[in-house]
């Protein structure tokens, strides 16, 4: 049975040789393929075709990939698991009958399933790392500005950065090795400047598939409690598991607490249904978009090619966002969010002072079954309680299969500090031995 993991399936052949040869990748639709149309999940974008690459892509075919297609995703990156898609929902590989996360679900199934190699997510609030652990594969969310986001149709642009997807953690991170590094069309890549006054980036000294040598003696994890708590006693006895492993092969664990946390769902999502409002207001049938006929005046056609071009999902947070943002409320809900994200990042930086990674349980729960949780968008929220705080801080953050529970993937979550990708590399290749 198909798992709808593509949108469009489509052959780019790229350079005869280099480190991906022979290497097949999925590219999530919400990333530009230039004349392979782009729809970010969404009826809106059904017919939009990109003139250009993302940049990501042009690295992808210079380093001799093939990719096979545009993946699957929740609406314009807004959903936990994949059914918010306007193409139809996508299974998870493991049981048909459960989700395989969000909003990066079809890239997780594909390379779950073997339909590619590897893929390319996006992650905004967890959306790499989600679906990599309810599909039992490794996704990295990389530090904000080490991967350019050129091409990439925005969601939240201060949250959101290009993460891949493998079967294993050197793979995976064989194929970041390929998309990050500085790129002059992205004001968001990190560039740092030397002794000499030259731009450098902390991709340019890095091997991050050579971090993957599993030697992990003496490294300190901090275990954030916080986020154990209510966490399903299954997913809780798996991650312990796991640790278990990690303490056998010379890794001290020690217990750390980020009071800032229990903020951090709510400061997110005041945050990124704020800028989604904004970035979304260009689908509008005349900029881009489905048009909405040229009857009756342009506020009217406007909302048309809104009613019919946005899912339920999509309007939901176009409207919360909206109002956010609105004249009286700005300071009362924008304001205080982003004072929260201040908060969260200290915490981290503290915790961060205390031991070299940290680990949460990537996801809270075990995959829900499909058409399960989409009746309660609360609940969907709630879930990405792991894995939100990363983004509000900007950390780099890895998901690795850490067994099984019921028969189900449970991922293991470290998180490492700013541009530290090579340290949860080595950590997380350590969970696979």
């Amino acid at each position: 049975m198909s798992l709808n993991a593509f949108i469009t399936e489509e052959t780019i052949e790229g350079a005869d040789d280099g480190p991906l040869a022979g290497t097949t990748v999925a590219v999530k639709d919400n990333i530009s393929t230039e004349g392979v149309r782009t729809t970010c999940g969404s009826a809106m974008l059904e017919s939009y075709v990109p003139p250009y690459d993302a940049t990501v892509v042009e690295r992808l075919k210079d380093a001799g990939a093939t990719i096979v297609g545009k993946a699957n995703m929740d609406e314009f990156g807004m959903g936990g698991t994949t059914e918010t898609s306007a193409y139809g929902a996508v299974k998870n590989p493991v049981d048909e009958s459960r989700v395989p996360g969000g909003s990066s679900g079809g890239s997780a199934a594909a390379v779950a399933a073997g339909e590619a190699d590897l893929a390319l997510g996006s992650d905004t609030g967890g959306s790499v790392r989600n679906p990599a652990a309810f599909c039992g594969v490794v996704g990295i969310k990389p530090t904000y500005g080490l991967v350019s986001r050129y091409g990439l149709v925005a969601y939240a642009n201060s949250l959101e950065q290009i993460g891949p997807i493998g079967t294993t953690v050197e793979e995976t991170a064989a194929l970041l090795d390929v998309v990050a590094g500085p790129d002059p069309k992205d004001g968001t890549t990190r560039f740092d400047r030397d002794g000499d006054g030259d731009a450098t980036h902390p991709a340019a000294d890095a091997d991050y598939a050579a971090a993957a040598d599993g030697d992990v003696d003496g490294t300190t994890i901090g275990v954030i409690t916080d986020l154990l708590d209510g966490a399903d006693d299954r997913v809780v006895d798996a991650f312990g598991a796991a640790l278990d492993t990690l303490r056998a092969q010379g890794i001290e664990t020690v217990e750390v607490s980020l009071d800032s946390l229990e903020h951090a769902v709510q400061a997110y999502y005041v945050i990124a249904m704020s800028e989604a409002s904004s970035n979304l207001a260009r689908f509008d049938g005349v900029r881009y978009g489905q048009s909405g006929g040229y009857e009756g005046n342009w506020n009217d056609a406007f909302a048309r090619a809104r009613e019919e071009g946005f899912g339920e999902e999509v309007k939901r947070r176009i409207l919360l966002g909206t109002y956010a943002l609105s004249a009286g409320y700005h300071d009362k809900y924008y304001k205080k969010a982003q004072d929260a994200r201040a908060w969260v990042k200290r915490d981290f930086d503290d915790a961060l002072d205390q031991a070299d990674v940290l680990a949460t349980p990537t996801m809270p729960v075990l995959p829900p079954e499909l058409g399960e949780s989409l009746d309660d968008p609360l609940q969907l929220y709630l879930m990405d309680a792991n894995t939100v705080p990363v983004n509000l801080a900007n950390l780099p953050a890895i998901s690795v299969p850490a067994g099984e529970a019921d028969g189900l993937p449970v991922g293991l979550q470290l998180i490492g500090p700013k541009f530290g990708e090579e340290s949860i590399i080595r950590v997380a290749s350590a969970v696979e031995h």
